[in-house]
């Protein structure tokens, strides 16, 4: 495996101007090495050889863990607009978007 080209200070002061964030000289010193460690640890896993490994959404086989969707009594309507702040021909009544004031 061919060692990646290191990470210089002023890559790391590259991405920081493209992500617009503002660091310290200290906290470009941490995060060069850390992308650099980041970057060294994806070089590896992508010279990992996965000839004949199907392509995977998830390692693990995972399963729907909801409970069936079915119809059941709800709340009495009358209850739960007696609950709400305002109320207004059956349905709760709620601000405009636009224009009024709560």
């Amino acid at each position: 495996m061919a060692e990646p080209v290191p990470l210089t200070r002023q890559d790391a002061e590259y991405v920081a101007r493209l992500a617009r964030i503002a660091l310290s000289d200290a906290e470009l010193d941490l995060y060069a090495k850390q992308l650099a460690d980041v970057l060294r640890h994806a070089a590896a896993v992508s010279a990992l050889d996965t000839d004949g490994v199907p392509p995977t959404a998830h390692p693990l086989p995972l399963r729907n863990v909801l409970r069936p969707d079915e119809p059941r009594p709800c709340l009495d309507r009358r209850v739960v607009l007696e609950s709400a702040p305002a109320a207004e021909n059956g349905r709760f009544r709620v601000p405009r978007i636009l224009g009024e004031s709560p």
